[in-house]
């Protein structure tokens, strides 16, 4: 039976949080939320001179947008703060003179090194299975170094004992750095935790992910119009299975589904694409007012945005964001979607115009334009009733005039349903926008 569940997440803050960093703390986090367990932040700055509290507020606001919460922290930095490292070098050169008095570390030149026994240290991976190392393959190993700063190795260990660790979930890089630190645990009489080492994360082109493969800190993906929600699915889903073949999970539905049996030893591809698709669908399950919250800051920063569409507009703000919603893939794209219904000015395509509004159909489309002044009633069915009887009577395609009609009143090509369009914008507002394309067709 599985007893109490404690996991850590361990970031350095020598970068932001990127998305493989994000994706090893949400496996941590949905492993502890599914068995009721504790959830530790432990920012690991010991090397001052890379570290920077702009990398450690990085991490924090990464964590935040994406509702990883922790659930403990030291006194010292106030209820639920992570742990810092460099706020316990004390107790790790404690534990380096413990192992130097029982012969098991000895100094060398002003600094400590671990004595690697013979044999073979060996353990059980719960993603890999028995993992083994000779022993005469891993050199006797610093463990606190002479400015009095401990390796990495040290310092991991000692903070997992203290913090009563019981499952390590972290990356496969780290993988080889293993073996030494069991031969510590071993060295305190201690058990190690169980260790999960999760499949790093490529780009299309199989290479581990970098700079090159697009934004990777996670607080890029907020300002490019990704939804947190959509993150955390697509992450959950890189290197682990539930099992079947859903995809679609909210994170209620990954805390019950979540299991570290479910993560693959293969490498994980970050495909922008997928994450695109993922966004789109999470958006479409937003209720329209969080909807509307989301897409505001974006309508903001185009210069797009009135404070009627909280009151005297918000119905009709709403209708416009569920016309629009089915083809947008990032919120970001709503302001730039929505122009032709929040600016009066309409920016024309110049293709669309060449391809679309031919000269034989200037006369059609404004006897179109006066019938479209009097169509009753103003909405999308009757709109596009009207349209097709008049391109038959005409001896007009009914494409030909949908296109241009669509040209002048959103100065685009492509666009939702053109009639569901034309009520949104107004009948005024289309009308007037018809009588100015008219200057179009040459």
């Amino acid at each position: 039976m599985l007893g109490v569940v404690r996991v850590r997440f361990a970031p350095s803050p020598t970068g932001y949080l990127h998305v493989g960093g994000a994706r090893t703390a949400l496996f941590n986090w949905l492993y502890a939320r599914r068995h009721g367990g504790t959830f530790v932040l432990r920012i690991e700055d010991t090397d001052a001179e890379r570290s920077s509290w702009d990398m450690v507020q990085g991490i924090v606001d990464g964590l935040h947008w994406l509702g990883l919460d922790w659930d403990e922290g030291p006194d010292v930095n106030g209820p639920h703060a992570p742990y810092f490292q460099s706020q316990r070098l004390e107790k790790y050169r404690e534990h380096a003179q413990v192992l130097v008095r029982e012969g098991k570390a000895y100094a060398d030149e002003g600094a400590i090194r671990f004595k690697v026994p013979e044999g073979q240290t060996s353990f059980e991976d719960l993603v890999h299975g028995p993992v083994r190392f000779e022993n005469e393959h891993i050199e006797n190993f610093v463990i606190l170094r002479s400015d009095g700063h401990p390796t990495y190795h040290l310092s991991v260990v000692v903070d997992d004992l203290d913090m009563e660790i019981t499952h390590v979930v972290r990356g496969d890089d780290h993988i080889s750095n293993t073996p030494k630190q069991v031969l510590l645990y071993q060295a305190f009489r201690r058990t190690p935790p169980a260790f999960a080492h999760v499949p790093l994360i490529m780009g299309p082109d199989k290479k581990r992910l970098s700079k090159r493969h697009g934004a990777t800190s996670v607080m890029e993906y907020p300002r490019l119009g990704y939804l947190p929600e959509a993150m955390v699915n697509f992450l959950a889903l890189l290197g682990w299975s539930p099992g079947g073949d859903e995809e679609l999970f909210t994170r209620d539905e990954l805390v019950s589904r979540f299991t570290l049996e479910g993560i693959s030893g293969g490498n994980a591809v970050f495909n922008t694409e997928k994450l695109d698709w993922f966004n789109q669908q999470h958006m479409l399950r937003l209720p329209l007012d969080d909807l509307a919250a989301r897409v505001e800051p974006f309508l903001r920063d185009a210069g797009l945005w009135s404070e009627e569409f909280r009151d005297g507009r918000r119905a009709w703000f709403l209708e416009v964001l569920a016309l629009l919603r089915p083809r947008v893939k990032r919120v970001g794209q709503f302001a730039e979607d929505g122009r032709p219904f929040f600016e009066d000015a309409v920016q024309y395509e110049p293709d669309a115009v060449k391809k679309h509004m031919k000269p034989e159909l200037r006369e059609p489309f404004d006897a179109w334009r006066a019938v479209l002044m009097s169509t009753e009633p103003f909405e999308p069915a009757a709109l596009e009733a009207a349209l097709r009887r008049f391109a038959e009577s005409g001896g007009v395609k009914a494409a030909s005039l949908i296109h241009a009609t669509r040209v002048a009143v959103t100065g685009r090509a492509a666009s939702p349903g053109l009639f569901e369009v034309i009520v949104l914008v107004g009948r005024e507002r289309t009308l007037a926008r018809m009588t100015s394309a008219l200057a179009l067709f040459g």
